[in-house]
């Protein structure tokens, strides 16, 4: 990715991680990058690519995330600390799933889910230590996923923060079993 253009999609990714779909106005990103209106347009036509760009940065930023996951053996420090280091990705997947009404978005959200989710299912199944057969952990985690993403946002994702709701959450899985 060439200099600028990194500037650009760096600094669209954190404003659509805050502000979501409706944060990309080409002449407040050309403010914040302190570069011409011109320079978006010579470099991506329309919103609609420097989207695809967007895209693109949060897929790898996934697969980034996913890599670190496989060492983790506990939520409480490690997966917790992963998540701070990552909390702009994880604030853009929340933005794609208020968005996924719209194809590109929904479609995106789901790569990106399968790409961190299956090690984060055995990273928490580990830490549960309950007998649920994988199914039945996938499915009490993907309800606990749309929880997190509900409840996040760019004031709570903290140490704190997290370590409450994996705590809660870990009570709630053991008292079902």
């Amino acid at each position: 990715m060439k200099e600028h253009e990194e500037v650009w999609v760096k600094t669209g990714y954190d404003v659509f991680s805050l502000l979501g779909k409706n944060g990309l106005k080409v002449e407040q990103l050309a403010q914040k990058v302190g570069i011409s209106k011109s320079s978006f347009y010579h470099r991506f036509a329309d919103i609609g690519v420097f989207e695809e760009h967007l895209f693109d940065f949060h897929l790898r930023q996934a697969k980034i995330m996913a890599e670190k996951e496989k060492a983790v053996s506990c939520i409480n420090p490690q997966l917790i600390n992963i998540l701070i280091e990552h909390k702009t990705d994880l604030l853009f997947n929340r933005q794609l799933r208020f968005n996924q009404h719209d194809k590109r978005y929904k479609e995106i959200l789901e790569k990106s889910n399968q790409v961190i989710g299956n090690e984060l299912i055995a990273v928490w199944a580990n830490d549960l230590k309950v007998s649920y057969t994988h199914q039945q952990l996938a499915g009490i985690f993907e309800l606990a996923v749309e929880n997190f993403f509900l409840q996040i946002n760019a004031e709570n994702l903290n140490f704190e923060w997290l370590e409450q709701y994996f705590g809660n959450l870990k009570r709630i899985v053991r008292c079902l079993s």
